[in-house]
């Protein structure tokens, strides 16, 4: 069975969507874990979209991934953080 990853060409420009519970602290703590793969990453990357009543927020980041395994390995940092709730 492939996975989307399969049809997808390197290097890209990738955008992750990453929710967890609204704090101060959340946005900046994605940014940092996948910083930590590609790099630096700029403010003018990242959108932050707060839930109807402002418990929940989606950070989008767009981030170039030069190929598959590092893709995998930023939603597996990702998905290892205690502040997570979901990553697509």
């Amino acid at each position: 069975m492939r996975s989307g990853f399969d049809l997808m060409s390197f290097p890209c420009v990738y955008t992750f969507k990453v929710f967890g519970h609204h704090n101060d602290r959340f946005c900046d703590r994605v940014r940092d874990v996948i910083g930590a793969t590609v790099g630096t990453v700029p403010l003018d990357s990242v959108k932050v979209r707060e839930s109807e009543h402002g418990k929940y927020v989606c950070v989008s980041v767009l981030a170039e991934v030069r190929d598959r395994e590092q893709l995998e390995r930023i939603y597996a940092d990702l998905n290892q953080h205690d502040e997570v709730l979901l990553c697509l």
